[in-house]
Order: C-alpha cells, then structure tokens, then sequence
C-alpha cells in the first residue's frame, strides 16, 4: 500500500469529537444571533438617522399625468442619489436611497423617474443641470462610464442621481440629450 492510501485509509477512520457541552454551544450560536440582530438594528437606526438629518429636502414632484412626447427612454436600474460632487454622500429622504429596477422617460416637462416597488418622481425640466457619464455612486462602482448620473436641483440642493442602462449604449444618447436640453434654458433664471 502506498503512503498516500495509508494516509487516507487513516483519515477516514478518525471522526470528530463528540460535542459533551451542548448549552456552551447553544449559548455561542445564540451569542452570534444576537450580534447580528445588534448590527442589523444599528444599520437601520443609522439609515433612519441619516433619513432625519435630510428632512429638509422639500417632497418629490409627482409624475405629470402629460408629460409630453417621449425624446428617449431607458430601461435599467436606479442606483440612488447623492449630494452632487459627493458620490459618497447617500440621500435617503422621499425614497431617493433605495435601489430598483426604474423606467425612465425624457420629455420637455423633464425627466420621469418610474419605480416599481418605490416612490416614483418626476424631475422638471427647469432643476436639470447636466448629465454625465461616470464610474460610481454610493454602493455601486463600475467601469469607467458605466454609469449614468443626473445633476438636478431639488430644493435648493443639487443631487446627482444614478442609472444603468439595461443596454449601455443608450448612455451617450441620454448624456447628449439631456445636456443640450440645460444649455438651451441656461439663459432662463432657474
């Protein structure tokens, strides 16, 4: 017989010592869920927290019945919003944090941000800044581009809110569009 069969003819004959303190194991198993349950609560106390600080921001335009002719639209994912220039800075007010598929339509009322399973908004036309292609948003890195990002005001503030196309072609389209669309109000007072 071969040293590695004798080896392995020994392994199989050795099983593990039977457990003789089933209370300190149950007590470390209930120790862990414990711990768990703890972190979970803090992550969403912290997450209502942060909902609190951003209280401010003023409620989310409602969809228009009639928007208008639709330029271009995307179906993909919402990836949240941040504080623009802060892509790190997650806004959670009204919804904006929570990630879903989304259904986008641009029009010259704006854009309409349709959510399945969350607050769909609407933002006007006047509160687009720009568009841009980037790389991430708070929760979701990708390639470079891979990701859309709208520049909007909402309530005195600037957001940056991020999509994925299902087909990320549409990208440059949407950058384009929506650029010349704030290039040509640039002269109105907003």
């Amino acid at each position: 017989m071969t040293p590695l069969i004798a080896i392995a003819a020994e392994a199989a004959e050795q099983k593990s010592a039977e457990v003789t303190d089933w209370a300190g194991r149950l007590g470390w198993v209930a120790g862990l869920l414990v711990f768990i349950a703890l972190v979970y609560w803090l992550m969403r106390q912290g997450w209502k927290w942060r909902g609190s600080l951003q209280s401010d921001l003023p409620a989310l335009s409602a969809v228009p019945e009639t928007a208008g002719e639709a330029k271009l639209t995307l179906s993909g994912r919402y990836h949240g919003s941040t504080a623009a220039g802060h892509w790190l800075d997650r806004i959670v007010a009204h919804g904006l944090g929570t990630r879903s598929r989304v259904e986008l339509t641009l029009t010259d009322a704006g854009i309409t941000v349709v959510r399945p399973g969350a607050n769909d908004f609407h933002i006007p036309a006047d509160a687009l800044r720009e568009a841009r292609l980037d790389k991430g948003i708070a929760g979701k890195v990708l390639a470079e581009g891979g990701l859309l990002i709208v520049t909007w005001e909402h309530g005195g503030t600037l957001l940056d809110s991020g999509f994925r196309s299902d087909r990320a072609a549409e990208h440059t389209a949407w950058v384009e569009t929506v650029n010349s669309m704030t290039s040509a109000t640039e002269g109105i007072a907003r």
